[in-house]
């Protein structure tokens, strides 16, 4: 999809307020969403990106008469500034932990009589009754069943099309009967005798099968609903084999039309009950639903259960972070014969997306990225969610920071890592920096916590040391990762922009990221990124304790440290990560790759 320039996301605002004037509507409200609440969205739902040009993956946009704004938290802000610039919308900050002040703007906004219209279908049953709760206290009205962008949208895409496949053995550790078996008893145990399931990552880990209908991640369009003896998926026309078709039959899995869904589960039985997650279904599929049919709310159990990986995913993910490593050395290798090479032709962020991905693409077991490469020297590191394209990218020459943020999808796992690299000759300032955010990293890379401990407690541990400076950063400090899934997995999440429930409880098998930062707009950005697996560390008698296993396996950059910020542990910290590395990437490389390998895990 093009980014629209300043003039034409004023000629598609002009057209929705026609719209909105015809059917009496007074604000509409675009969020990123799609029936499935995903982060990543098919093209046909990118409605917020299509209107506003802003491309970042979070994003609420609201047009009235006279006003058009885009929410979004601070990973964005640097970005929506510019993408926004001369287009007539207003970025609206969100601050941490408020993600729904635009829900409080509407409420103070709208006046009584006035009607409020969101796509029902792409609206989050939490969000719609926080909305519904904020609008009857202003005796306004909120319309779910008008998709204006419809209206206006001429050349919208298409549902996507691409087939749906399995995910086999020896990487998929358990068998789909299994994973049903599992679910049902939770099912039982919560008084249900029907489940709901929307998100694509629940259905491709429930019935392990993989699509590519969203970019990045390996998933599909499709809801599930299962009972005590069948399950039956909803997922479009000819994207399933017969002959995978006949083997899911054979399993109790009946296959029925997308579209199918909805008629479905409005003719379940007033005995029914249906268990689903609130925050994980849309307000229009909930709709879907009979009023007499019982409907218990709680978190998808198999959302609970991929966040724990096994010990056989766990050696598969093992395997996969090794090919990844040895692929970033390749690169990395390239990437400083490159600069160093007098005669070369200027290099671009451009061209650090291609050469990761070729890296990567000649690595055994490997799918796709995980996401969209962020490659951003000097200021543009400082865009947190930066993304460099063929038309607006910069150079990498002279001096200073180079920031690579990157992933794969492989069979056998999904990798996130972040590494910042010198580039010509550094500051004391860039290592100062550099440094303080590696003291975040290993200080929580090295933690031992409870069991259950809440995942958003942990985020001040990886703070600390910048906070002892006054520095902070403006994002979470973690999130969970799946397998051969979303890169970006719950239900935990280090980050203090998350409730503390329940459900966010550190348990033995999740894989986390750890990635603290640093930003100075319009000078450099830090991160640094590894990912941990949970595994148990001993029982006191306060408990079960759990520690991080550091899983990502690449050199961190030595030239950018200064040494004398550092105390003895995390020095040696860092010089046994790095034995790790050299030692575990050591057989997967040769000439000089194997030499860079070898040069960049000196010890400190």
């Amino acid at each position: 999809m093009n980014t629209p320039d300043p003039s034409q996301v004023a000629e598609r605002l002009a057209q929705l307020r026609a719209a909105m004037r015809q059917h009496q509507v007074d604000a509409l409200m675009i969020p990123s969403a799609d029936p499935h609440l995903s982060e990543y969205l098919p093209e046909r739902w990118q409605g917020r990106e299509w209107v506003s040009g802003f491309t970042g993956s979070v994003g609420t946009l609201i047009i009235t008469p006279e006003f058009a704004g885009l929410w979004t938290d601070a990973r964005y802000w640097t970005q929506a500034e510019q993408q926004l610039a001369e287009t007539g919308i207003q970025l609206m900050k969100l601050t941490s932990g408020a993600s729904v002040q635009y829900v409080d703007w509407l409420g103070s906004h709208l006046k009584a009589g006035q009607t409020l219209a969101v796509d029902g279908a792409v609206l989050g049953l939490a969000i719609a009754r926080l909305l519904q709760t904020a609008l009857d206290a202003k005796d306004a009205t909120l319309r779910t069943d008008l998709d204006l962008l419809n209206q206006v949208w001429n050349d919208r895409p298409a549902l996507p099309a691409a087939p749906v496949y399995e995910h086999l053995p020896p990487y998929a550790s358990k068998s789909r009967n299994g994973k049903l078996a599992d679910l049902r008893s939770a099912m039982q145990q919560a008084g249900a005798n029907r489940h709901l399931i929307s998100t694509l990552d629940d259905i491709a880990y429930l019935f392990n099968l993989r699509g590519a209908d969203v970019n990045f991640n390996p998933i599909f369009l499709s809801h599930a609903l299962i009972t005590p003896t069948r399950a039956t998926l909803y997922v479009a026309d000819g994207k399933i084999a017969p002959e995978l078709r006949t083997a899911l039959a054979d399993e109790g899995i009946d296959v029925a039309s997308y579209e199918s869904a909805a008629a479905a589960l409005g003719a379940l039985p007033p005995e029914a009950s249906v268990l689903l997650d609130p925050r994980r279904v849309t307000y229009g599929t909930r709709q879907w639903i009979p009023s007499k049919v019982k409907v218990i709310e709680a978190i998808n159990p198999t959302t609970l259960a991929k966040s724990r990986k096994s010990e056989q995913d766990a050696v598969h993910v093992r395997a996969a972070m090794e090919q990844d490593g040895a692929a970033l050395c390749e690169f990395f290798t390239w990437l400083e014969q490159t600069l160093s090479n007098p005669d070369r032709v200027p290099l671009t962020e451009v061209d650090i997306d291609k050469q990761i991905t070729a890296a990567r693409a000649r690595r055994p077991g490997f799918v796709s990225p995980s996401f969209a490469t962020i490659a951003g020297f000097g200021p543009n590191g400082a865009i947190m969610h930066y993304r460099a394209t063929e038309a607006r990218h910069a150079t990498i020459e002279g001096n200073g920071l180079l920031l690579i943020d990157s992933g794969g999808q492989y069979l056998g796992g999904t990798t996130d890592i972040t590494r910042v690299v010198a580039v010509g000759r550094i500051t004391d300032e860039h290592r100062r920096d550099f440094t303080l955010v590696l003291k975040g990293m290993i200080a929580l890379s090295a933690t031992r916590f409870p069991r259950g401990a809440k995942s958003p407690m942990l985020d001040a541990i990886a703070r600390a040391p910048l906070w002892a400076e006054g520095l902070d950063f403006g994002h979470g400090t973690g999130h969970g990762v799946g397998y051969f899934l979303n890169v970006h997995e719950g239900p935990q999440s280090i980050s203090p922009s998350t409730m503390p429930e329940p459900q966010t409880a550190m348990e033995p098998g999740m894989i986390t990221s750890i990635e603290p930062g640093l930003y100075r707009p319009g000078r450099w950005g830090i991160r640094i990124e590894n990912l941990v697996l949970n595994r148990p560390a001993g029982q006191t008698e306060f408990g079960e304790f759990l520690n991080f296993e550091t899983l990502t396996l690449c050199p961190i950059d030595t030239r950018c440290i200064e040494p004398t910020l550092l105390r003895d542990d995390e020095k040696r910290w860092l010089n046994d990560y790095h034995a790790t590395v050299r030692k575990r990437l050591a057989p997967l490389l040769a000439g000089d790759a194997l030499a860079w390998l070898n040069q960049r895990t000196e010890t400190l």
